[in-house]
C-alpha cells in the first residue's frame, strides 16, 4: 500500500452517509460523502458555499488518508461508494485515499467542474466533471475542461453533467456536447433558491420551480431529437429539499 506523504492532509468540510445519490451519472446509489473545503470558483448558484468561503475555514478540518477511511468505515463497514464532492475536490490529494480504499473494496467517484486535473483520476470508478454554463457567472477554460476530461484514462467513467437553468445554459450544454461527442451527456436542472452558507439556514428549494423546469427541459430536448442525452433532476432536493447531511 502506498502511504501519503509526511505532513500531506485533505481539507474535509464533512463526511456523511450512507445517502442516496441525488444527482449525475450515478443518482439513485447509496453512497458516502466526502465533502472537501476549498473552492476555485464561486457559482451564483452554488448549494454548498460552506464548503467554498473561506471565511467557513474555521469549520473544515485536517485530516490523514486512514483518519478519512476510517470515518467512512465507521460510517459503511460494507464496500459502498463514496462520492469526492466540494467546493473543489480536485483541489485537494484525495489518490491515496482512493487506492486505500479500493483496495477494501470500496468505489469512488467525484464531481469536479473541469479546472484542475489530476493524475489518480484515472484511478476512480466515476469521474463527473460538471462545466458551469452562463448562469454561474463564470467563464469555460476549454483547455483546461479538455485536461480533465483527458485524465480519465481508459478505466474511469467518464460522463459530462451541464446544470441548465435557461436557455442560454442549454446552448451552452449543446456546445459542450459537441467538443466532447464520445462523452455521455446529462443535463440537470438547477436550484435556484439554494441554501446559504449557514449550517442553519432555513431556506427552502422552490419545489414547483423545479419540476416546470424538469419539465421545460425535457420536452425541449424531445423537440430537438437530442436522442443521446440524460435528462435528470435534482433528486436530493426534490426529496429532502436544502438540508445538509443528506
Amino acid at each position: 500500500m502506498r502511504t501519503v506523504a509526511k505532513g500531506q492532509t485533505v481539507t474535509v468540510s464533512e463526511i456523511f452517509g450512507p445517502v442516496i445519490q441525488g444527482e449525475g451519472g450515478v443518482i439513485g446509489r447509496p453512497t458516502v460523502f466526502v465533502r472537501t473545503g476549498g473552492c476555485d470558483y464561486r457559482c451564483s448558484f452554488c448549494d454548498s458555499l460552506f464548503a467554498v468561503l473561506p471565511e467557513h475555514r474555521g469549520s473544515w478540518r485536517k485530516m490523514g488518508t486512514e483518519e478519512i477511511f476510517g470515518e467512512v468505515r465507521r460510517l459503511s463497514p460494507e464496500p459502498i461508494l463514496v462520492t469526492l464532492s466540494g467546493g473543489n475536490p480536485a483541489l485537494q490529494p484525495l489518490g491515496d485515499l482512493i487506492r486505500r480504499g479500493r483496495e477494501r473494496g470500496y468505489t469512488f467517484a467525484i464531481e469536479t467542474q473541469g479546472t484542475v486535473s489530476k493524475p489518480w483520476f484515472a484511478e476512480l470508478d466515476h469521474l463527473t466533471i460538471s462545466p458551469k454554463p452562463p448562469s454561474s457567472k463564470m467563464e469555460t477554460d476549454w483547455e483546461k475542461l479538455d485536461l480533465c476530461v483527458a485524465a480519465g484514462g481508459t478505466g474511469t467513467e467518464v460522463i459530462l453533467k451541464v446544470v441548465v437553468m435557461d436557455d442560454v445554459d442549454y446552448v451552452y450544454a449543446r456546445e459542450v456536447a459537441a467538443r466532447y461527442p464520445g462523452v455521455p451527456m446529462y443535463l440537470q436542472v438547477g436550484n435556484d433558491n439554494p441554501p446559504g452558507a449557514a449550517p442553519d439556514d432555513a431556506t427552502e428549494p422552490d419545489v414547483s420551480g423545479l419540476l416546470d423546469r424538469y419539465a421545460w427541459l425535457a420536452e425541449k430536448v424531445v423537440a430537438d431529437r437530442w436522442n443521446g442525452v440524460t435528462v435528470l433532476p435534482q433528486l436530493h432536493v426534490l426529496v429532502y429539499g436544502n438540508r445538509r447531511g443528506v
